[in-house]
């Protein structure tokens, strides 16, 4: 099981269209809670800039949440314009293979973007997904998540410290 994401960032809008490009992803799939939307539900400011122009480069989204509370899901979805799947499940692959089928685009061509390493990272890995992990919106956080965030946050560091000696190896073999 990977549990490091194939890239991380601090907000989804931080991801540009070149980017995506540059790794072939021609669709994303995007989590709901603390990555779109704080736990206010509050949309993230230039979530829907930043949408209009991933949908004029013609990179096909969809919304998968684990939240079983169909308004809220549904309420982000049409603010911003796009199709959602509810209660996925993740990080099993049911969800993420009901969006890909909803995209059609083939799973190496798919980013998930979360803000989660055991739903989203892991759920996006296990698919053959780009994973995509981001910064929470907010530190407000539902009971479990929290009891995982600290855990996260050791993978994470992990992580950034295993990057930082990859670049380090190649600014050496150069």
């Amino acid at each position: 099981m990977k549990l490091y994401p194939n890239y991380y960032c601090k907000r989804v809008t931080d991801i540009s269209v070149d980017f995506l490009k540059s790794h072939n992803i021609k669709g994303l799939i995007l989590d709901v809670d603390n990555t779109l939307i704080d736990y206010d539900k509050n949309l993230l400011d230039g979530v829907k800039d930043w949408y209009k122009e991933i949908n004029e480069n013609n990179i096909k989204c969809i919304i998968v949440s684990n939240s079983h509370r169909l308004e809220k899901v549904k309420t982000v979805a049409k603010s911003i314009g796009i199709p959602y799947i509810f209660f996925a499940a993740k990080p099993f692959k049911r969800g993420f293979v009901r969006a890909q089928k909803e995209l059609n685009i083939d799973s190496e061509n798919i980013a998930v973007i979360g803000d989660q390493i055991f739903t989203d990272v892991i759920g996006a890995n296990r698919a053959n997904m780009f994973s995509i992990l981001v910064e929470p919106v907010a530190e407000k956080d539902i009971l479990i998540t929290k009891i995982k965030r600290p855990i996260e946050g050791i993978i994470i560091k992990k992580y950034l410290q295993q990057k930082d000696q990859n670049q380090d190896k190649e600014r050496e073999d150069r």
